[in-house]
């Protein structure tokens, strides 16, 4: 029984990691995204590993670069 709803929940996750959009998210939903400080996520961005754009003044993230860069 275990076994069959292990199976159904990984075929869950796996739908779900195939449906990341490409919505724009600020510092705060990355950092309850990722569970990360701001300051962790500013020293990435420093660092070059999270791409952001600063276009309209602040940091804003694609959702889809944070989960790159929390996978990677």
């Amino acid at each position: 029984m275990l076994q069959g709803i292990n199976e159904k929940l990984d075929r869950i996750e796996k739908k779900l990691d195939r449906k990341v959009t490409n919505r724009f998210l600020d510092i705060s939903a990355v950092s309850d995204l990722t569970s990360c400080s701001s300051s962790t996520i500013r020293r990435a961005v420093a660092r070059g590993s999270l791409k952001c754009s600063r276009k309209v003044g602040k940091l804003l993230f694609l959702e889809s670069d944070v989960r790159r860069w929390l996978n990677g």
